[in-house]
């Protein structure tokens, strides 16, 4: 079979509609190209339809890293269910879109393929599903200090099968989120998304470093 771990770095913003499929989410900026179709129906292989109008014939992927949307998967969207602060009406809603987000993630991890990586950052999947194989942070991959794309501290988990977890590129001191944030009014320490909290398409980005460490130790 054709080597295609080319076409397995891609994610959907929306898996449960037919949106384009691209590499825009690394941060960076990599080659793009995209994919007209639904993720959720390629993942068994399959004929895709890129942009340009090609089509590409899949019979199995060597290699899937899936990042699935986590808008109701994170922790950060918990508050949500909560009726102090949300009308019932939304929770019912927001909770039918968690479980079809659920749903997603389980067929990347059930989809037919040796060799499988499932990113997300901590939330319900940990509990509903099971523990991660490995969390990271991006400044593990990063340059160091004067890399100030990548020197951030944002806890990524990943679900392993067949691969190996990743080896940190860099194993220096952690960023001093204090030093480089400051602190709320309520003294709690300021983090690198504090900076984007309304720009959830920076914050959902795939850090560079860590693209690359999975191209290197997993392609």
């Amino acid at each position: 079979m054709r080597n295609h771990r080319q076409y397995a770095r891609h994610s959907a913003k929306k898996a449960t509609k037919p949106t384009p499929v691209t590499s825009k989410n690394v941060r960076g900026g990599v080659p793009k190209w995209h994919i007209l179709m639904d993720a959720r129906a390629v993942l068994n292989g399959g004929v895709m339809r890129l942009q340009t109008g090609e089509k590409i014939q899949i019979d199995r992927w060597d290699l899937i890293i899936a990042h699935p949307p986590c808008t109701y998967l994170s922790n950060v969207a918990t508050r949500q269910h909560s009726v102090k602060m949300t009308p019932l009406n939304w929770i019912n809603a927001r909770t039918l879109n968690r479980i079809d987000g659920m749903r997603f993630f389980m067929d990347c991890v059930n989809a037919d393929c040796d060799r499988i990586a499932i990113e997300n950052p901590v939330g319900v999947m940990n509990t509903c599903y099971r523990k991660p194989d490995q969390c990271i942070d991006p400044y593990m991959f990063s340059y160091g200090p004067e890399d100030k794309n990548d020197f951030v501290t944002k806890k990524t988990c990943f679900w392993l099968k067949g691969l190996q977890p990743l080896v940190p590129t860099y194993t220096g001191e952690k960023p001093n989120n204090r030093e480089l944030y400051g602190v709320h009014p309520s003294g709690k320490v300021k983090v690198w998304e504090d900076q984007y909290s309304r720009d959830g398409g920076i914050r959902s980005k795939t850090f560079a470093g860590i693209a690359r460490a999975m191209a290197e130790q997993w392609g």
